[in-house]
């Protein structure tokens, strides 16, 4: 019934089928009866426990599924109680097919559960990220009576023990409960089997995907061995809206140091994934790396300092053509309500991306193409003036100390400039330059990092002004950052920005909450 994804090929020669006990009158989820899968629902995973034991499972981070606890508890009849740690019997579970019976996709063991104490719900982290299979995003949205959803699963169908190929099929909500949201059929041949435990249900938004639940118990009429006299097609889902942002915090607290940061080149942040106007999400951070590939890492939902990011999305691979981008800064540049890139390349060519998310880079536009730019040291982007609320400013330091700020970007390319400073000015000691919004008025403010290791702040971004205050003295520790990005990474919708470095030597750390009397405290990401 469900499935729309590759099953893998068979794991140690033998699949066997899932979980069969009985809980709470109700056999555990198995197989979805319904059509087969083509490739849109990878995100499905097959899991054999142990050999005893199958379930299916959904890939929600790149090292991560999320699953039925019911699937190793010892017992679901009894208890869903699973222990914290290493799985009691080897766990390996099958990512990116649809079909199993072809090769491509991932074979991998689960090392470590993560268990819900609250519901039928256990993490299952692999034993290293898995590429080229794109996690479903979770739902943050409570299940809705009557609305539809598409559940898919490895388990059995209505005349197939072990099947070969994933399922899925459609369903409609039915009663919303505290932990758990009932589903009935919407077409009269789906069903959820055994071998579907664990498997997800999700909404689609447009041709995108979002979880809502994980199978959990499931009536098995119409599937594969079951008696005529069960008639129940119903299933039960448990939830996972309400408790999506500790699914973030759980899988988050691995996603950085997963990369060596003393290989990023540039930072940038901004509002990529998501419309600051909700107030549900911190900033992203797009980062370039120097063998050319390019990262998007999502920010979280939930409010750990340790792990502002929840997910990590590769935009491009290496030895792409951003191992041409010699500045990067994010910023919006539309009307859209998210945030895009612009870019100085190798060469002297200013382009703008009025729109980056995790599914890539959109409606890429020439400002400029001339030598002249290959002049433009530094640039950042920021709302500096009042021509256009709704569009940043770009603000570019020379390489002879001279700053210009081009107003409007979006619609006007670079037009209009407005020199700011002169060439011999001082600002030829400026190592980095930053927007962000530290003093609480209507402009942004400009940061500056000099190369003596003092840090100014210029409200409202103009640095002519006599009022700029200090966050970081001469010879401060700050003389060692690489990077620096700024942005609301700890709390969605703060009105005083935090400042993300990445040091020489490569930790990760952030200061939050930056103001007028400086920095307070560091928190490090990666050690």
């Amino acid at each position: 019934m469900f499935a729309r994804g590759r099953r893998a090929a068979r794991i140690a020669g033998v699949l066997v089928s899932a979980v069969t006990v009985g809980l709470l009158g109700v056999a555990p989820v198995s197989a979805v009866v319904g059509a087969a899968a083509n490739d849109s629902f990878t995100f499905t995973a097959k899991l054999d426990i142990g050999g005893q034991r199958s379930c299916s499972a959904a890939l929600v981070e790149q090292q991560w599924l999320v699953t039925a606890a019911s699937c190793f508890a010892d017992n679901p009849a009894q208890s869903l109680k699973v222990p914290a740690g290493a799985p009691k019997l080897q766990t390996r579970a099958i990512i990116g097919r649809t079909d199993l019976s072809r090769d491509p996709g991932t074979v991998m063991d689960v090392v470590e559960l993560v268990p819900r104490e609250d519901r039928d719900l256990v993490m299952a982290k692999l034993q290293k990220p898995v590429t080229g299979v794109s996690p479903v995003p979770l739902g943050f949205n409570k299940p809705l009576q009557g609305e539809d959803v598409w559940v898919s699963g490895f388990g059995r169908t209505k005349d197939e023990w072990v099947p070969d190929r994933l399922h899925y099929g459609k369903f409609t909500v039915g009663a919303v409960k505290d932990t758990t949201v009932s589903i009935t059929s919407k077409s009269g041949d789906s069903a959820v089997c055994q071998g579907d435990t664990g498997g997800p249900a999700f909404r689609d938004i447009g041709g995108r995907y979002e979880l809502v639940g994980i199978n959990s118990k499931s009536g098995q009429a119409g599937c594969y061995g079951t008696d005529e006299s069960e008639t129940r097609k119903g299933a039960v889902e448990t939830r996972i809206d309400d408790i999506a942002g500790w699914i973030q915090q759980t899988y988050s607290r691995d996603l950085l140091p997963r990369n060596d940061w003393r290989y990023a080149e540039h930072l940038a942040s901004g509002y990529f994934t998501s419309d600051p106007a909700s107030g549900k999400r911190r900033m992203d951070l797009f980062v370039v790396w120097r063998d050319g590939s390019a990262s998007l890492f999502q920010g979280a939902d939930h409010n750990d300092p340790k792990h502002p990011f929840s997910a990590e999305y590769k935009l491009a691979g290496e030895g792409s053509y951003w191992k041409w981008a010699e500045t990067v800064t994010g910023g919006r540049f539309t009307d859209s309500g998210t945030d895009g890139i612009t870019v100085r390349w190798m060469g002297g060519k200013l382009s703008t991306y009025t729109h980056v998310d995790q599914f890539g880079f959109h409606d890429e536009k020439t400002l400029a193409e001339s030598q002249s730019w290959e002049a433009a040291r530094l640039i950042t982007a920021g709302r500096y003036s009042t021509t256009n609320n709704l569009r940043d400013d770009l603000l570019v330091l020379w390489e002879d100390g001279s700053t210009s700020m081009y107003t409007d970007i979006g619609s006007n390319g670079v037009s209009r400039e407005t020199q700011l400073t002169y060439a011999n000015e001082g600002w030829k000691n400026a190592t980095q330059i930053s927007t962000g919004e530290f003093t609480g008025g209507k402009a942004a403010d400009l940061m500056v990092q000099w190369n003596d290791g003092q840090n100014q702040i210029f409200p409202g971004g103009d640095p002519t002004s006599h009022n700029r205050f200090e966050i970081r003295p001469v010879h401060s520790a700050w003389e060692y950052s690489a990077q620096i990005a700024v942005g609301n990474f700890t709390s969605a919708g703060g009105s005083l920005n935090d400042v993300l470095i990445r040091w020489n030597y490569g930790p990760l750390s952030y200061y939050p909450g930056v103001n007028a009397s400086g920095t307070h405290g560091e928190v490090q990401l990666v050690g």
